[in-house]
């Protein structure tokens, strides 16, 4: 990757006027994303932002500003939280959450005291490309749910709802393929916007909560033993903390790319021990107002790679925003106020391309499936996840299933299998 000179670099402030219009710019390039997590999830949009904007500046402090990176709301954890929240409601959501934060603060300290070599045995590319997959995989059920409006019964299906979901996906993927600049970095925002008209002319919409919205409204937030009490329960945390590695290695992933990006090594300076704690922080400061766990993102990077501003001052502006706009009772009224059938639109992609990226990492990492072993570590993972497994641990109520068991069984099986030369 050829690395261009940086119109704005990382300490560079911008003037008023530019930090104005580049921090919006950056923040809507993340906005579709991150408040699409909380609506699929039955969270207030408006808690998302805020979360997400405290998360992204508190990693600012924490890396002593010397990472341009945005945190928003992570899509890997939707499924646990659906089941969650469905159980065991916020105060299990708030306890899930704080689970993540807190493994990637322990994380992070044996990374300071001992290096990241282990974390290469433990979350190699056979683990973490299968785990991914099924993360994508396992929501398409929901997208088409949304998408068909099968709320009475698969048989039942509204043929109105998967046009308004069809016309969301392409417009979404036209954008993605077709678009240049900025704009190509938010086709989820855009496919969102064209849903959401196709939907006002097909009587989908219901403007009620926008028509009585306030201009300042303070979010539903959820404050431990204030609002809602933590749930501490086992199967809160096996259901969320083992996928806290699977976005570590998302993290990891997304540091290299920053340092071609910007032509530094954040392993070294701040560290990889100050970025993991960083956004374990980010999210047990989402945890402590009801809001989903955030990581890094994607989006992020091609901002940066398109427009070379990479100020920390932008990024700082971007969470600065995103806590106002939570705040903007008319954000939140409109956000709540599109159709399933649209999100459902977007998830068909979303969701799909989470799933892909989990093939991606098996074939950039060039993983060899004429190997028994690899083939069997990819094989359980993906039968074990996609196929709902669940084991229940006695009378506790303990339960743990899904990807977090996949995942689970994915590392344990990958450092009990030994290694060994393919047989001629």
């Amino acid at each position: 990757m050829s690395v261009k000179k940086a119109v704005l670099d990382i300490h560079e402030k911008p003037t008023i006027p530019q930090w104005l219009i580049l921090s919006i710019q950056h923040l809507f390039a993340m906005f579709g994303s991150t408040v699409l997590v909380p609506r699929l999830v039955g969270m207030d949009p408006g808690v998302a932002l805020v979360s997400s904007g405290l998360g992204s500046l508190a990693y600012i402090l924490i890396t002593r500003g010397k990472i341009p990176a945005y945190l928003g709301s992570s899509f890997t954890f939707i499924a646990s939280l659906q089941l969650i929240g469905a159980q065991f409601g916020p105060g299990g959501i708030m306890m899930g959450t704080l689970s993540v934060g807190i493994v990637y603060a322990i994380v992070s300290l044996i990374v300071y005291k001992y290096g990241i070599g282990w974390m290469n045995t433990v979350l190699p590319p056979i683990v973490v490309g299968p785990v991914i997959m099924v993360i994508g995989l396992s929501l398409a059920p929901t997208a088409a749910g949304m998408a068909m409006n099968t709320s009475g019964g698969l048989e039942n299906y509204s043929v109105q709802s998967l046009i308004v979901a069809a016309v969301t996906l392409a417009v979404t993927i036209f954008t993605m393929m077709f678009f240049k600049g900025i704009l190509s970095l938010i086709p989820i925002l855009v496919g969102i916007v064209a849903g959401y008209i196709v939907s006002i002319f097909a009587g989908m919409v219901d403007f009620s909560q926008v028509t009585s919205a306030s201009l300042f409204s303070v979010p539903n937030f959820s404050i431990p033993f204030i609002t809602d009490t933590p749930v501490v329960n086992a199967s809160v945390i096996l259901l969320m903390a083992p996928l806290a590695f699977v976005t570590m290695a998302e993290h990891m992933g997304h540091q290299f790319v920053l340092n071609k990006i910007t032509n530094r090594n954040f392993f070294e300076d701040p560290g990889l021990h100050k970025s993991l704690l960083g956004d374990g922080t980010a999210s047990i400061i989402a945890s402590l107002i009801g809001g989903p766990p955030v990581t890094s993102y994607g989006e992020n990077l091609g901002v940066l790679a398109i427009t070379r501003v990479y100020s920390i001052y932008v990024i700082a502006g971007a969470g600065f925003f995103a806590v106002l706009f939570g705040f903007i009772g008319y954000v939140s009224a409109f956000i709540n106020s599109i159709p399933a059938a649209v999100l459902g639109g977007v998830s068909f992609l979303l969701f799909g391309v989470i799933a892909a990226n989990g093939m991606k990492i098996l074939i950039d990492n060039q993983v060899d499936f004429d190997d028994n072993r690899n083939l069997v570590i990819a094989s359980v993972i993906l039968v074990i996840g996609i196929g709902g497994v669940m084991l229940s641990f006695g009378g506790s109520g303990m339960k743990l299933e899904g990807m977090s068991l996949a995942a689970i069984i994915g590392i344990i099986i990958n450092l009990v299998i030994p290694k060994t030369k393919k047989e001629a």
